[in-house]
């Protein structure tokens, strides 16, 4: 499957489509809010892994550019999350965000079944998190487009 830059996206008239899921409500709403405010991203949001992972199941693959997951949360964790869309998509970007401190070698060590490269530490701003997104998305298309 063929990634779209986010040039590419602009070009077709669609924003790329981030999932956030996170279950503080409060931090959920103040993300989505600051990600659509320069109408640069589409962003839903879920609380639970299982309606996350229910949403992306009624969706074409590549229906979502981004899924960014909190690692701690009651019922399915962030890691279990990613396990479960692993299963049915190899592809799309998947992104930690975490308040607790993240060294990406220990966590290979740890958990190598989890093939993460980024993760967002929590507290994070608006500013931050909308670059960092960006840095994503075109890292991950330059990645897909030289394969």
């Amino acid at each position: 499957m063929k990634h779209i830059s986010m040039t590419e996206r602009k070009n077709r008239n669609r924003n790329p489509r981030i999932m956030i899921v996170d279950d503080e409500a409060d931090i959920l709403s103040v993300i989505k809010r600051g990600l659509e405010a320069k109408k640069e991203f589409e962003v839903d949001v879920f609380s639970r892994g299982e309606d996350a992972l229910r949403e992306i199941e009624s969706h074409p693959q590549n229906y979502y550019d981004l899924i960014i997951t909190d690692i701690r949360m009651p019922q399915m964790n962030g890691f279990e999350l990613y396990r479960r869309i692993r299963e049915t998509n190899q592809s799309i970007r998947i992104a930690f965000i975490t308040a607790f401190e993240i060294n990406k070698d220990e966590f290979s060590k740890v958990i190598p079944s989890v093939e993460v490269t980024d993760f967002i530490s929590k507290p994070v701003s608006i500013a931050n998190l909308r670059e960092k997104i960006r840095s994503m998305l075109t890292d991950y298309s330059v990645n897909a487009a030289a394969m």
